[in-house]
């Protein structure tokens, strides 16, 4: 008679860990099929199969989830450019290619454009939102600029604008593109974003460390390529 391996008892740490995930993501599904306003703790709680008490116990409110949401979708967005970027010893270009192949994929999740709406919504409607709405998008500017930066650098050219502002634009053209996304039509931003990217880098100039050098040294940028 075959014995059954007795299931892992989760430690209080992994079971509070499992908990806030299941909230996490039964509040996602909620707040892209009914909405934010019209999503209630108990839903989130019910659905997850949870008691409100259970909710409470790791956020204060529907507003800290969907913050969470937002720092964990821009978290995974800026490790996924820093991999791109930090890896050594590839051409320009190889670099460029590896970005072509990430920008594609952007707001490919329709989720995460509802969810966009949602946030935007909600920071319109609540002042006390919109200032921690902003903090985390100021929080991601910074790292987005930091990594803009690194690439400006491994390509050896000067930003034409402060990295950080640049980040700026990048982040106001996806989230625009994404709030302007209707049912099935072909998401641009990513062909655009490369677009507006090599465009920046060809204009750009050389360091001011590197006296004498000229654009062949620091290797060319090919045009977007045609499709």
């Amino acid at each position: 008679m075959s014995q059954t391996t007795p299931r892992k008892r989760l430690s209080r740490e992994e079971s509070q860990a499992q908990t806030r995930t299941r909230l996490i993501d039964t509040a996602r599904q909620l707040f892209v099929t009914t909405g934010y306003g019209g999503t209630s703790i108990r839903d989130i709680a019910d659905g997850a199969g949870y008691s409100q008490g259970a909710f409470y116990s790791n956020f204060a409110s529907k507003e800290e989830v969907l913050l969470e949401l937002l720092r964990g979708h821009m978290a995974a967005e800026a490790a996924q450019l820093s991999k791109v970027i930090d890896s050594d010893g590839r051409a320009p270009e190889q670099i460029l290619s590896e970005l072509e192949s990430w920008a594609a994929t952007l707001n490919n999740d329709a989720d995460w454009c509802m969810l966009s709406i949602e946030l935007q919504l909600h920071a319109n409607r609540s002042p006390t939102f919109a200032l921690e709405y902003q903090t985390v998008w100021d929080a991601h500017r910074a790292g987005l600029g930091r990594v803009v930066g690194r690439l400006f650098a491994v390509l050896g050219r000067t930003p034409p604008a402060e990295p950080e502002e640049l980040a700026g634009a990048f982040m106001a053209l996806t989230h625009g593109l994404a709030l302007q996304r209707v049912g099935g039509r072909p998401d641009p931003s990513g062909r655009l974003i490369l677009v507006f990217l090599r465009g920046l880098i060809a204009s750009a100039g050389l360091p001011d460390t590197a006296p004498g050098a000229d654009a062949e040294q620091a290797g060319p940028i090919p045009p977007y390529p045609r499709g």
